[in-house]
């Protein structure tokens, strides 16, 4: 019996050292780049948590789910290392917690807020929420909710960065249902460009919402500005 317990022994720590071992190299192939936000899960969720737990910022469960306490650490860990508090886990906040990232020629430099200012990466990311939140509408809607991401970002209600705002717990159905995830459109990704390039068919507007659709009371609350395919936008 001594033996057999002996043996299973053996065979756990080598498991776990296998897999302790596979997740390392994960991060170091530059897995971690993978953007990580509230109701993300997996590995990397997982070591993250451990991270931001050994580290002191972090007292929940390691569930590689990434919840309510998660998001606050994460918020916690980059006040302390002067990085915007969005609690988002991309390319900058990922260099500081020590998970190795892949950077191209376009990531040379940070932003003053601390994420990388790639304008390759935003149009990437904003004609993704595009796609996930506005394929189906004209383009002039797609660009419009593309401004409505940046007129967030210019306002103080909202985080600064175009990843704080996509990613704000809440914010947006298709970061929720993982439609964030889908390939951008092409469209979609010439709107994001006219979008950051200055068009903003809403005039400003900070909401956008489907009227057939919305589940929202608060967001009946808000004044309509203009109807554009089915997506009504206001303030």
């Amino acid at each position: 019996m001594r033996t057999i317990a002996l043996f299973t022994c053996m065979i756990l720590i080598f498991v776990f050292t296998v897999g302790t071992l596979y997740i390392d190299s994960w991060f170091s192939r530059g897995e971690a780049q993978e953007t990580l936000y509230w109701g993300s899960s997996g590995e990397l969720v997982r070591k993250l948590q451990s991270t931001l737990k050994d580290w002191g910022y972090y007292d929940g469960p390691v569930d590689g789910v990434f919840g309510g306490g998660t998001f606050e650490a994460v918020k916690k860990f980059q006040r302390k290392h002067g990085l915007t508090p969005d609690g988002v886990v991309g390319p900058a906040t990922a260099e500081k917690l020590g998970f190795p990232v892949k950077k191209t020629e376009a990531q040379t430099a940070y932003r003053a807020s601390g994420s990388y200012a790639s304008r390759d990466d935003e149009v990437t990311l904003l004609a993704k929420a595009i796609t996930g939140e506005a394929r189906g509408e004209p383009y002039i809607g797609q660009v419009a909710v593309g401004a409505v991401i940046l007129n967030r970002t210019r306002h103080p209600s909202f985080p600064n960065t175009i990843p704080g705002v996509i990613y704000q717990p809440g914010a947006f159905t298709a970061v929720s249902d993982g439609q964030i995830n889908l390939p951008p459109d092409e469209s979609c990704l010439k709107a994001a460009r006219d979008a950051l390039n200055g068009w903003d068919p809403t005039g400003g507007c900070l909401y956008y919402w489907n009227p057939a659709t919305a589940t929202s009371k608060w967001i009946w609350s808000r004044k309509v500005v203009k109807k554009i395919g089915k997506h009504w936008f206001g303030n």
